[in-house]
């Protein structure tokens, strides 16, 4: 109930909180805090949407293959898919072990099989599609660091560390992107140029 009446008031009020807690910041201090303020909302806020319609529509798809494959237990599935969705990478893979599970119990290995199939495919229409056109650039991390922030989220944080562990890197990142002003990184995480380019086909080099 506390969360809800905060939540509440975040949205109502919040423009208004962050005015205060900005007060104290003047000059460029001040421009920084709003542009690591107004990032982070974006950042966050993109990967709510984003993760939530990723999630609705895994849920969708699988749920309609399971009933149309008549296995049992169709809806908690999806509900579980849905819910499992907002753990980057590892939730997908989980969600689609356990409905493939349960049909292999109940409808036998060919349905298991079928099951197996319906999960890739809506795995890879999220994963090449959905997320690249609902999250955008705001939530462009590597692989390799999401699956390394989640395995020091679940050991340090359990289920909340997982949960948190991508959306704070996320954030994390977004505020060293404007550190030095808009699309400004801090300097230390600018991207530096190469002294040799490497070689284009053709001969060409680039620029």
């Amino acid at each position: 109930m506390l969360m809800v009446v905060i939540l509440f008031f975040f949205l109502k009020d919040g423009p208004r909180m962050w005015e205060f807690v900005l007060r104290p910041f003047r000059g460029s201090d001040y421009e920084r805090a709003r542009r690591i303020g107004d990032k982070t909302v974006t950042v966050l806020g993109s990967y709510v949407r984003g993760t939530a319609s990723v999630a609705a529509v895994d849920a969708i798809g699988i749920g309609i293959g399971l009933a149309i494959l008549q296995v049992p237990l169709a809806l908690p599935l999806a509900v579980l898919v849905f819910l499992l969705a907002f753990i980057p990478i590892v939730g997908a893979v989980t969600a689609g072990i356990l409905a493939a599970l349960v049909a292999l119990v109940t409808n036998g290995p060919i349905v298991a099989l079928i099951v197996v199939g319906i999960v890739v495919l809506v795995n890879q229409l999220e994963g090449n599609f959905l997320q690249p056109v609902l999250m955008g650039r705001s939530m462009k991390l590597h692989s390799f660091v999401v699956l390394v922030v989640l395995a020091g989220g679940t050991a340090i944080g359990g289920i909340l560390g997982t949960l948190l562990a991508v959306p704070l890197t996320a954030v994390v990142w977004g505020v060293i992107s404007v550190w030095n002003g808009d699309d400004k990184p801090a300097e230390w995480a600018r991207r530096k140029k190469r002294r040799n380019p490497v070689p284009l086909a053709g001969g060409e080099s680039e620029d």
